[in-house]
């Protein structure tokens, strides 16, 4: 054991990976709202992606960001890669230079959007300054993958040898999609499973709704959602819907049980990311990982590991609702909505379950296949998915009037479902409005939609 190993406490047996699970059950009045957003930024004078460095790259954007609530930088190797606030939530890179706030854990929708409101104005002051703009979407409309930026951060390295070998777009997956999600908590084991398999069963639904990614090089992809599209071709190991979390015996073991069976990426010692690709967390436990013979496994790299999973619903110590696009300034508060109407009201929670507690895997996997392209139409049973999409959003609207969150003038959370309410009243996804301007209003140009759609 190498002296670094002893910063975090070292894994003796499986019954502790199950208990850092397990240690994530709250009472309900502890539940919280976590919400983190991606965005694509640009130089607003040739509508180039930002570069790392130089007078108008990510890092001066990030030197920029550093005046607004105290935020405390984070560096590798000389490199700002994050920032952190004191008050809760971080600011992160992604692969390909996609800005991320990560938000503070809240209570209600309406701090949520107070939040990201409060982010993306400041956000929009430093990028003024910088001539830089930012552009919600859930795949870069106009970059090809040899154009977009890599940011110099150590983990990206090793994903990026790696991606390549178990699928033909994990690149595009990292340096080319942008995703918004909400992370939700649980009380116990049983209710961890119900509102799991709730939102893996719906998590497809979310997907058509947020549908916001038909354009690619710069022109239109044939799909509604190209970033779902570009995860179905990332990694089979740690993608997908797993069957498994509606099986009996689902539970924290049984998902611990799975990401075992995941290969690793890597490890983290003293500061340095050590590549642990080539065996799996069941590997590196028994002390028969190759690479990491010198290692103990300690509770740091299970927690690192368990980030390196990439379903479409994750389990840390909280849920990650993870299948929707990127989107527009208003639909930054509509997702976390949706799934707080959801899961976070018992009477909601329950009749969710019985609307998806009859579908079969095979469904569930024939909505993952077509989705991406056909989104709200997808053919489900004896009609459309949008049925389905009506009745998860009325029994959200629901959830949100019996929890009763008030704000300033009394208005309850269900207001910040109007837009997911508008696009299922239409039967219109955001992309397919992006796609009628294409071919209407901006005359087949795509520079129109950084003007037009832009923070």
């Amino acid at each position: 054991m190498v002296a670094s190993d002893l910063l975090s406490p070292t894994i003796q047996s499986k019954t502790e990976l199950v208990s850092y699970l397990e240690a994530g059950c709250k009472p309900r009045e502890a539940w919280a709202i976590g919400t983190e957003h991606e965005k694509f930024g640009f130089h607003k004078d040739d509508l180039t992606p930002l570069p790392y460095e130089g007078p108008r790259g990510i890092r001066a954007m990030l030197e920029g960001m550093v005046k607004y609530c105290n935020w405390k930088p984070v560096f590798e190797d000389g490199n700002l890669i994050a920032l952190i606030c004191p008050e809760g939530g971080s600011i992160t890179l992604e692969p390909g230079g996609q800005l991320e706030l990560s938000g503070a854990p809240l209570d209600n929708i309406h701090q949520t959007c107070e939040e990201v409101n409060r982010h993306l104005k400041q956000v929009r002051e430093v990028g003024d300054q910088l001539n830089i703009g930012f552009l919600g979407i859930g795949f870069s409309p106009k970059w090809r993958l040899e154009d977009t930026p890599v940011m110099p951060k150590k983990r990206y390295e090793i994903m990026q040898a790696y991606m390549p070998t178990r699928g033909r777009h994990g690149l595009d997956m990292m340096f080319r999609t942008a995703t918004v999600q909400v992370n939700l908590d649980f009380s116990d084991e049983a209710d961890m499973v119900k509102k799991f398999r709730v939102s893996l069963a719906l998590q497809p639904v979310a997907t058509a709704i947020f549908a916001n990614s038909p354009f690619t090089d710069g022109k239109p992809n044939g799909f509604l959602s190209y970033r779902a599209a570009m995860w179905q071709q990332t990694d089979p190991d740690r993608t997908g819907s797993l069957p498994f979390v509606f099986e009996p015996g689902m539970g924290f073991e049984r998902y611990a049980d799975y990401a075992l069976q995941v290969p690793m990426y890597l490890i983290v010692r003293d500061g340095e990311y050590i590549d642990a690709t080539g065996g799996t967390f069941a590997d590196f436990l028994a002390g028969r990982h190759g690479k990491l013979a010198a290692y103990r496994p300690a509770l740091a790299d299970w927690e690192t590991h368990l980030t390196t999973l990439f379903p479409e619903v994750r389990l840390k110590r909280f849920l990650e609702m993870r299948g929707a696009d990127g989107g527009p300034w208003r639909g930054l508060c509509a997702l976390p909505a949706l799934w707080t109407g959801l899961l976070y009201d018992q009477t909601a929670l329950d009749a969710a379950f019985d609307l998806i507690k009859d579908w079969t895997v095979a469904e569930h996997e024939t909505l993952r296949a077509q989705v991406p392209r056909l989104a709200l139409k997808t053919p489900f049973r004896k009609g459309k998915l949008v049925d389905v999409a009506r009745e998860m959003v009325a029994i959200a609207k629901q959830g949100l009037k019996n929890r009763n969150r008030l704000d300033e003038v009394c208005g309850d959370e269900r207001q910040f479902l109007g837009e997911v309410e508008r696009i299922i009243d239409e039967e219109k996804t955001r992309a397919e409005r992006l796609l009628e301007l294409y071919h209407g209003e901006w005359n087949r140009d795509i520079s129109r939609l950084f003007k037009d759609m832009a923070y």
